[in-house]
């Protein structure tokens, strides 16, 4: 057995320990009743896309899936291939959510289409590519952006197929413990019987009074409508100072326009570790955004020619005025349980308007569960398709399980953030002994070769054992290199562990290992 000696954490057992006899047995059960899905699926002839009453219903479904976002997808392709009889309700008439269809993908989509320009326009000479009379064509861009949402959602209906999960294209309501009501968008309605319901209807936009949203005018906007901008304002005002404001602002700051920044808190991000959004703070300044912070808006006034903005210090204070092209309300977003029905049958929700539910995501109806952005937690893609598998796997009498210190965030502009675990300012608020190592990608050979070297990686690592607590990334490609530090967090690695794995070179994954090295020792580059 290979034990790291600092951590005393095991690597490689010795022998099949009892949780893996466990695991295959589960294994054994899964396949079991997979292969009994297949037999009884064999001449079905795929799934069944419902807009009206004229399907034909079997007997009660075992899970039905309330929304057909990242959580409730993966939720109900789950229970497919667990051998469970599945069905799952969408109103939107197109699967993937508010991610797939007017969040993550598109803005994603946007973020690369603004980058490519950006590099063009500032970096190719450097590399002694001479282009002249840059020009950026938005209706190809978001043409582009189409393309990719529309090819997406398509897949994941095919998933459905494969999987032989019932599709039904309407607005689900808990009609009782064991009752789905589905007023189909062709306007016609069906009644749906369940042995187990998830309820993965997401979240919406936060409103902000004194800047209402009008997506159709195109002045104020939410984070759908500035999606679908089809002209390069000269001047935005973002409010908020969070992640979806960061991201679309960064997008149209890239292909030229003014943003300035609008936050009511006295930083950007709160929730993130201080060090790294103080640097990150600085280097969005160089790419020309401005801040407003400590700052809250009053009021709005919509003209032909933009919208006049009043705003005050956080704590009170005197008025001023601006004039922006667009404004972009980027204020947070609140859980989507309009019309579900909840209040009749008794589930409680907190003052957030979350579904209250227990470590098995069941609500006060046992029959029920909730998943996603629609219940406690922060509101990532990702951890409600975590969620959402863990709750199918405990209705198929499995141990379904998430564990919420590895669950990573990005923010995707350039250089990107991410960050998983402890930031340093709540291991001190928790009296945890810890040490600290950092390393710069301006000593990254990959990234200067690169030329993209702004940032650094830091970890966090218990002071008496090096388990590692929190790793926090600011450079490029930090999405992508935040993996490694989830995955490390998930087997309880030490820092010392990642720090001796061998990192191909060169290559920005460099960065990690030497903040490793850092932790624990010294790193050789810096």
């Amino acid at each position: 057995c290979h034990s790291n000696p600092k951590s005393g954490v095991a690597r490689i057992p010795c022998e099949p320990s009892k949780n893996q006899k466990v695991f295959a047995t589960m294994l054994s059960r899964a396949s079991l009743l997979a292969n009994r899905s297949r037999a009884s699926f064999a001449t079905s002839g795929g799934i069944r896309s419902f807009s009206s009453t004229n399907a034909i219903l079997g007997d009660q479904y075992d899970v039905v899936v309330l929304g057909g976002g990242p959580g409730g997808y993966v939720a109900a392709i789950k229970a497919g291939q667990l051998g469970l009889k599945t069905a799952c309700v969408e109103m939107r008439g197109t699967l993937g959510g508010t991610c797939l269809n007017v969040g993550c993908i598109p803005s994603k989509a946007l973020l690369q289409s603004s980058h490519h320009y950006h590099d063009a326009k500032e970096h190719f000479a450097d590399h002694g590519i001479v282009i002249s009379d840059i020009k950026m064509d938005i209706d190809k861009m978001q043409e582009a952006k189409a393309k990719t949402v529309s090819g997406l959602t398509g897949g994941i209906e095919h998933l459905l197929k494969k999987h032989k999960v019932d599709y039904f294209k309407g607005k689900g309501s808990l009609s009782g413990p064991n009752g789905v009501s589905v007023a189909l968008n062709d306007g016609s309605a069906q009644s749906l019987d369940a042995k187990n319901i998830i309820l993965a209807t997401g979240s919406e936009v936060t409103p902000l009074p004194p800047v209402p949203v009008d997506n159709a005018a195109g002045k104020i906007v939410d984070s759908t409508g500035a999606l679908e901008i089809n002209k390069i304002p000269e001047t935005m005002a973002v409010v908020g100072g969070g992640v979806i404001g960061l991201e679309m602002g960064s997008v149209w700051s890239r292909l030229g326009t003014k943003v300035t920044v609008i936050e009511f808190m006295d930083r950007l991000c709160p929730a993130m570790d201080q060090e790294l959004t103080k640097k990150f703070q600085q280097t969005l300044k160089k790419q020309g955004f401005k801040f407003q912070l400590k700052t809250k808006v009053t009021k709005s006034v919509v003209g032909e020619d933009g919208v006049t903005l009043t705003t005050e210090a956080a704590a009170g204070g005197k008025e001023k005025e601006e004039k922006y092209d667009i404004v972009l309300v980027a204020t947070g977003r609140r859980p989507y349980t309009d019309g579900l029905g909840l209040e009749k049958l008794g589930i409680q929700t907190d003052k957030l308007g979350r579904i209250e539910v227990d470590e098995h995501f069941k609500t006060a109806i046992p029959s029920i569960y909730a998943i996603g952005d629609c219940i406690d937690g922060p509101m990532l893609a990702h951890k409600a398709e975590e969620e959402g598998i863990a709750a199918v796997e405990t209705i198929a009498g499995f141990a379904g399980h998430v564990n919420y210190d590895a669950i990573p965030g990005v923010i995707y502009t350039y250089p990107e953030v991410a960050a998983v675990g402890k930031t340093e300012e709540e291991l001190k608020e928790a009296g945890i002994e810890y040490t600290k190592g950092t390393f710069p990608f301006q000593a990254n050979s990959r990234a200067r070769a690169n030329g993209s070297s702004d940032g650094f990686v830091k970890v966090l690592a218990d002071k008496a054992t090096d388990r590692i607590l929190g790793v926090h990334i600011m450079g490029p490609n930090g999405g992508e290199m935040i993996a490694e530090g989830v995955l490390g967090m998930e087997y309880g690695a030490s820092s010392e562990d990642i720090a001796r794995t061998c990192h191909a070179h060169p290559t920005l994954s460099e960065a990690f290992k030497e903040a490793c090295m850092d932790t624990y020792d010294k790193p050789i580059h810096f």
